[in-house]
């Protein structure tokens, strides 16, 4: 069996909005999603034993099964167990450059590297479709790491209809290394406050899905009208993140005074994002908001959109 290397890049929401409750104990959602060059370099390799092992070069990384590239490996052991006994076990190496516990996919994106890259050594021929089928039982986000781009996704995030992929527009990120949000109680705590608001009747849910794919968002993402895309930026989790974290409000409204296209926090969080129109506005704003907040704790990136989801490394 051959090494491989896939590129796993990180996503952004654009949109976030939250429908109602699913029977499975999710949320029912409606999202805009993109991916952004912003990402982990993941190598598969071949060894000696019947085994899936992890390596990172971040530390804080959990090497089992509650590190989602592990479980995609698994998962794939399970759907193919003649592929190990065939080709042996596999290790898993981790580049890490997305941040983690971020609102940015970073976990998600490693598991669909996994899965690809376990379906080119394997050389099991699996469908884009097939890929997605699999990795959205591992996580919500996992479908959409596969294939990138943009996309609306709804249901609790795996159904995704492609859109216009934007390379027009950059991103500054930003996020103190002191904060973690976790999603699961962004996620609780907004249906403890505003449960009252879930529609319940599916042909509702069907009804709100479709007036966000022919919405304003959407169109002027079809328009690739940055400076409308920045005014249309949403995130419901907002409502219960940033009154419980105020750093992340802080940070949002320095980037708004910096005067980019619209900024927001990404996903749960605490990853805040400014959409520019320029590497070099990217570099000004990441600058002056550095200077700004006076916090080692801060870190910044500059990055893109790009319309690539998994794919192999340069070589």
């Amino acid at each position: 069996m051959r090494s491989v290397t896939l590129i796993a890049p990180a996503k952004i929401n654009l949109y976030l909005e939250i429908i109602g409750s699913r029977p499975d104990g999710f949320h029912e959602l409606a999202m805009v999603l993109h991916t952004i060059s912003l990402s982990d370099r993941i190598t598969i390799n071949p060894i000696g034993i019947d085994a899936i092992t992890i390596r990172s070069n971040d530390p804080s990384l959990p090497n089992d099964h509650s590190n989602l590239a592990y479980r995609a490996a698994a998962l794939m052991v399970k759907q193919f167990p003649d592929m190990m006994a065939r080709y042996g076990g596999i290790e898993i190496e981790i580049n890490k450059r997305i941040p983690v516990a971020a609102g940015l996919a970073g976990g998600s994106s490693n598991a669909a590297a996994v899965l690809v890259g376990l379906d080119l050594i394997w050389d099991l021929g699996l469908t884009q479709d097939e890929l997605q089928t699999l990795g959205a039982e591992i996580g919500s986000d996992v479908p959409f790491c596969i294939s990138g781009g943009t996309a609306l996704a709804t249901g609790r995030g795996e159904v995704l209809s492609p859109l216009l992929n934007l390379d027009n527009l950059y991103v500054v990120l930003a996020k103190f290394r002191n904060i973690a949000i976790s999603t699961p109680w962004a996620y609780q705590t907004y249906r403890q406050q505003f449960s009252s608001s879930y529609i319940s009747e599916a042909d509702d849910l069907k009804s709100r899905q479709q007036r966000v794919h022919s919405g304003p968002m959407v169109a002027a993402i079809m328009k690739r009208d940055g400076a409308k895309i920045g005014q249309l930026l949403h995130n419901d989790l907002e409502k219960v993140a940033l009154p419980e974290y105020p750093q992340v409000a802080d940070l949002r409204d320095a980037f708004i005074a910096q005067g980019v296209l619209g900024a927001m926090m990404s996903g749960s969080g605490p990853t805040v994002f400014a959409l520019v129109e320029s590497q070099a506005e990217a570099d000004r704003v990441s600058d002056a908001v550095q200077n700004q907040i006076a916090n080692q704790n801060l870190l910044l990136w500059t990055t893109k959109f790009i319309s690539t989801g998994i794919h192999l490394a340069a070589s």
